[in-house]
């Protein structure tokens, strides 16, 4: 039976050269890599994050693709990309879905699974 899954895991990284604490901006890198884990090609059309900072003040970011592209994968294939996001506390946390379709139409979710950010020198 055919099945359509991608798998996420997400690197994240705290910006200090592009951060400013004095002013609450705290900048952070995050790497996604997404594999095909199903047993057939489709493709990544959109994305829902959910961001939410230490205060518990959430924004939510909905778009196509990811940094510009809506990568086709085959069973077993990998896309991998960064981008970045800014908080006004030194830590948060993101998590959210990709929406994929298959080649014969047939849409699924991703869960993109709950990471958190943080200033290292915040958590001690």
């Amino acid at each position: 039976m055919s099945q359509a899954q991608f798998t996420c895991a997400v690197a994240p990284q705290y910006l200090e050269d592009q951060s400013n604490p004095a002013r609450h901006e705290y900048v952070f890198a995050y790497t996604v890599t997404i594999v095909n884990s199903g047993t057939v090609p489709a493709q990544l059309i959109g994305r829902h994050w959910v961001i939410t900072d230490a205060m518990g003040k959430t924004e939510e970011v909905r778009g196509l693709g990811v940094v510009g592209n809506q990568p086709l994968l085959k069973p077993g294939e990998r896309f991998e990309y960064t981008s970045w996001t800014r908080l006004d506390t030194p830590h948060g946390l993101m998590q959210g879905t990709y929406f994929c379709m298959t080649e014969d139409a047939h849409w699924f979710e991703a869960p993109i699974p709950a990471f958190t950010l943080a200033r290292s020198q915040s958590l001690h």
